[in-house]
């Protein structure tokens, strides 16, 4: 996904903008299913909570709630045209975990399970947050040297409008 031993000022001008647009569409990806399972890990706490006070609440109770954090809070940098990234390679990843540990139904899901399903939600959301961060400092170095061309006349905003 990342290339960091790439020197983007040995890239030509096309070469930058190409390798910048793939790793913007991979960031993308990483960040839509780090949405995913940080929704995912705020159920299986509200389903924890739930457990732990001995109420009557359900999760579905508090789903307005925690999508309601999830869907409004601003992304960090601006944000891009989006697609459906549901049939990405992670965010099918991320549905087989969750089948395979029983997400679909945490309510039936003993103590020890949705303390797997919890455990093993935040090993992949952090693996995620990892690969996320070498991204930006990928697409930082990408878009610094664009930045370079264009201020250092090596590149003209002309030639931007003729790709058009």
């Amino acid at each position: 996904m990342n290339n960091p031993s790439v020197d983007p000022t040995t890239l030509s001008l096309a070469d930058l903008r190409e390798l910048r647009s793939q790793q913007q569409a991979a960031e993308d990806a990483i960040s839509y299913v780090r949405r995913l399972v940080q929704a995912r890990l705020d159920l299986v706490s509200a389903e924890q909570k739930r457990r732990d006070n001995g109420n009557d609440r359900t999760v579905s109770d508090d789903l307005p709630a925690i999508l309601g954090r999830h869907l409004n809070s601003g992304p960090a940098r601006p944000p891009r045209p989006t697609v459906d990234l549901s049939d990405h390679p992670i965010a099918v990843e991320l549905d087989e975990l969750c089948s395979s540990l029983g997400a679909h139904h945490i309510t039936e899901l003993n103590d020890t399970e949705l303390t797997a399903l919890s455990d093993a939600l935040q090993a992949f959301e952090h693996a995620r947050s990892s690969e996320r961060r070498e991204l930006f400092g990928t697409i930082d170095a990408l878009s610094a040297e664009l930045v370079r061309r264009y201020r250092d006349g090596e590149a003209k905003v002309d030639d931007l409008l003729a790709d058009e």
